[in-house]
């Protein structure tokens, strides 16, 4: 699983998370059935506290994304539908902030960014 947190961003880091995996899970990235890393794992992977990760994983269950089975850990139900207009716009704009927020980390200018952007456009599906 492919996530990242901006600890810069305005957006807070379980809402970083749960819209990431959210749109993971939308998107068909993360199939029905898939595991999540552990709250622990996760937490460490990405240097956060593991009640932060908790507090995502408790949101997703709460939306119906995931389930959480104590020691069996926490599994992907599926997809929902098409989130509200508002939640949509907060996850394109938290991938965004992730995306720029990476190829800064880089080094790149703002136009080598709008090149990439540019050319993923043209080419995804």
């Amino acid at each position: 699983m492919i996530v990242a947190v901006d600890p810069a961003s305005t957006v807070p880091p379980f809402e970083q998370l749960r819209l990431q995996i959210s749109g993971l899970i939308g998107g068909g990235t993360l199939p029905r059935g898939t595991r999540l890393p552990s709250v622990r794992q996760l937490a460490a992977d990405l240097g956060l506290a593991a009640g932060t990760v908790a507090r995502a994983y408790r949101e997703l269950e709460d939306a119906g994304y995931v389930e959480t089975r104590g020691r069996h850990g926490t599994t992907v139900l599926g997809a929902q539908a098409m989130p509200p207009t508002r939640e949509r716009d907060e996850r394109i704009g938290a991938a965004a902030a992730t995306f720029v927020a990476a190829a800064r980390a880089l080094g790149a200018t703002n136009d080598e960014i709008r090149t990439h952007l540019d050319r993923h456009l043209t080419t995804a599906r």
